[in-house]
């Protein structure tokens, strides 16, 4: 074997098998390096993918040409679209997985993947020749070159697991750190911190009562993750959910002195909001109750996840505690909850397109920048194993801007603003999510995805159609006008006001409870214009409906994001020292020394940075 690629990918997790793909579809040479080839794509904590905005984000991986998606709705054992009551612009897929399954299918994707050799080993040293990534050298010393190389690491560098007083070195439960690569590459002169995360108790739901749980079914209509990918076929099972009381609370109550994250033994910061059951207690005393979900970790097997009871505490009082909830007074534990430590490196030292400001050729997606979630992981994944490729073949890179993706939102965030706690994706986030739904990712990203290669023929060609029929149906509900005798019967019967005359279908669209298939089952003709699209005619009548329903709301926010995208076409790195500039706060000339933003736009979003500071720079642009 010679050991020489194109795209190194260190870590076969979330991120680390989106880089891989995506770089090996687009046509580079890849070699993906994991500690252990059976745990590809492992769900290190909740077996559930989406949520809100993580959802959208993964449906975007999708439309890119990437995997996730794929992977999901083959493993998918209860689906849902979440946030249902509001706006679409906020609805968010999520889909509980088979665990064991969803590592299956990530395996058979890498395997049927060209250009890309899998290896189990572990990076110990990054090896920089002249400033530049070129290798890295393994545990068993063996020396893998390429000319990109994306580091995945998740939360294996320097990982440090508590229980109680109880520390063991481990990235994850029975799965060893690694030590050494995290100072290989701050030797260079990248800076590191540390971060915290935790997981839930696990429970043998032999052990459960079940009737005395409320249970949470699933949504089986036309949603699903991918744009293209087949229907969902195994089974769909429930969660359950109930509430924690004053006798748990009491028992949590005394072992807080010895949880890690209130005796000083864990210094890290977590995640805000996925707080641990101590953390509730501690911040909101008054509460009586926290609601717990459980859910199930697969078909074929009695571990369920606790959602809400994450912990650190010892595992005899999470037993305890537990056994006080009537529905959980037999639980069973498979494993306790635990609290994890590991490191991270500063996003602001990363240009947009994930690479390495300081050592070129070096890319960094995932946990390792701060981020939380397997979602967030994918969507950097995608993006780094994207631009590894590109600089391979000479090309420049992709950048997604914050208008077109919450990928885009999420690498803009992290590279401006930097982390201070694990970064989790929320619609709040997106200043522009009108544009960013879940139900028009493929409108989004699919051309760009094609044209970078990553999205083939057939999936292209399909989107084409989807189009099409898209904006047949708008065009018919725009020309065509229907009389009152036809439609005042069944408005009356929705509580809607009668139309006086001719009233064009997009008209009556735009009302609030009105939609395309109740106005279809009382209008013939528009029925059949419905019917006319080949498949997943659902999906795309949906997408239909919203745009001509939102159609104000989408171009007023079109309008503001073209007017802002004039401050992108502002690039400025490079043009000035920053420290020169007097006229600037103090704590801007310090942000954007540190920063180095590529425009205008990045600029103005850096904390510190005033829209009186970048007027200055515009005037020094001679604008």
């Amino acid at each position: 074997m010679t050991f020489k690629y194109d795209v190194l990918v260190i870590g076969g997790g979330h991120a680390g098998c989106e880089a891989a793909t995506a770089a090996a579809n687009i046509g580079a040479k890849v070699c993906l390096v994991t500690m252990d080839m059976n745990k590809i794509a492992q769900m290190s904590c909740n077996p559930a993918i989406g949520g809100i905005a993580k959802g959208q984000i993964v449906r975007e991986i999708d439309a890119l040409g990437g995997q996730m998606g794929l992977v999901t709705d083959a493993t998918a054992i209860q689906f849902r679209m979440l946030n249902r009551s509001k706006g679409p612009a906020v609805w968010s897929p999520r889909a509980q997985c088979d665990r064991e399954r969803f590592i299956t299918e990530w395996k058979k994707t890498l395997n049927l993947t060209d250009n890309l050799d899998i290896f189990q080993d572990q990076a110990e040293e990054l090896i920089v020749k002249n400033g530049h990534a070129i290798g890295v050298r393994t545990i068993w010393g063996i020396e893998l070159f390429a000319r990109a190389i994306v580091i995945t690491a998740g939360t294996f560098l320097n990982g440090l697991m508590h229980i109680g007083k109880k520390q063991v070195e481990g990235g994850r439960c029975a799965e060893p750190a690694v030590h050494n690569f995290a100072e290989s590459i701050t030797y260079w002169g990248v800076r590191k911190d540390r971060m915290k995360t935790g997981t839930p108790v696990r429970i043998d739901k032999r052990s459960v009562h079940f009737d005395e749980m409320e249970a949470q079914p699933g949504e089986n209509d036309y949603h699903q993750f991918s744009y293209f990918g087949p229907r969902r076929t195994l089974p769909q099972l429930p969660c359950w959910t109930c509430n924690t009381n004053e006798e748990a609370h009491n028992i949590l109550r005394k072992g807080v002195t010895e949880s890690p994250l209130f005796n000083g033994q864990i210094q890290s910061i977590g995640p805000r909001y996925c707080p641990s059951i101590e953390t509730k207690l501690v911040t909101f005393p008054d509460k009586d109750t926290h609601p717990l979900f459980l859910e199930p970790e697969g078909v074929d097997t009695n571990e369920m996840y606790l959602n809400g009871f994450s912990s650190s505490m010892p595992w005899e009082i999470q037993l305890e505690a537990l056994r006080k909830i009537p529905a959980l007074r037999n639980a069973k534990m498979y494993r306790p909850g635990y609290a994890i430590e590991y490191d991270y490196f500063d996003p602001t030292q990363l240009n947009p397109s994930l690479e390495s400001k300081i050592i070129e050729g070096l890319f960094l997606a995932g946990q390792v920048n701060g981020t939380t979630g397997y979602e967030e992981a994918g969507g950097q994944g995608i993006v780094a194993g994207i631009n590894a490729a590109l600089l391979c073949a000479g090309s420049k890179p992709l950048l997604m801007k914050r208008d077109e993706s919450y990928i885009g939102v999420l690498i803009d965030d992290l590279t401006t603003k930097g982390v201070d706690e694990p970064y989790r994706m929320f619609t709040s986030r997106a200043e522009y999510r009108i544009l960013l739904r879940q139900d028009d990712a493929d409108a989004r990203l699919t051309e760009k995805g094609y044209n970078l290669g990553i999205v083939k023929r057939e999936r292209y060609d399909w989107w084409l159609q989807k189009k099409k029929n898209i904006e047949r149906i708008i065009d018919y509900c725009n020309i065509t006008s229907i009389k009152p005798n036809e439609i005042n019967g069944y408005l009356d019967t929705i509580g809607s006001s009668a139309i006086q005359g001719p009233f064009k279908i997009s008209e009556l669209i735009a009302r609030p409870g009105i939609s395309l298939y109740g106005l279809a089952e009382h209008l013939s003709h528009l029925k059949d214009v419905l019917e006319e699209s080949p498949n997943r005619k659902d999906e795309i009548r949906e997408a239909a409906e919203i745009k001509i329903k939102y159609k104000g709301y989408i171009e007023r926010e079109r309008t503001f994001a073209e007017k802002m995208r004039r401050l992108e076409d502002i690039k400025i790195k490079g043009h000035f020292n920053y420290s020169e500039i007097h006229d600037l706060s103090t704590e801007c000339r310090q942000k954007l020394e540190r920063i180095q933003p590529e425009t205008l736009a990045q600029a103005s979003r850096i904390p510190g940075v005033s829209p009186s500071d970048i007027n200055v720079l515009l005037v020094l642009m001679g604008r």
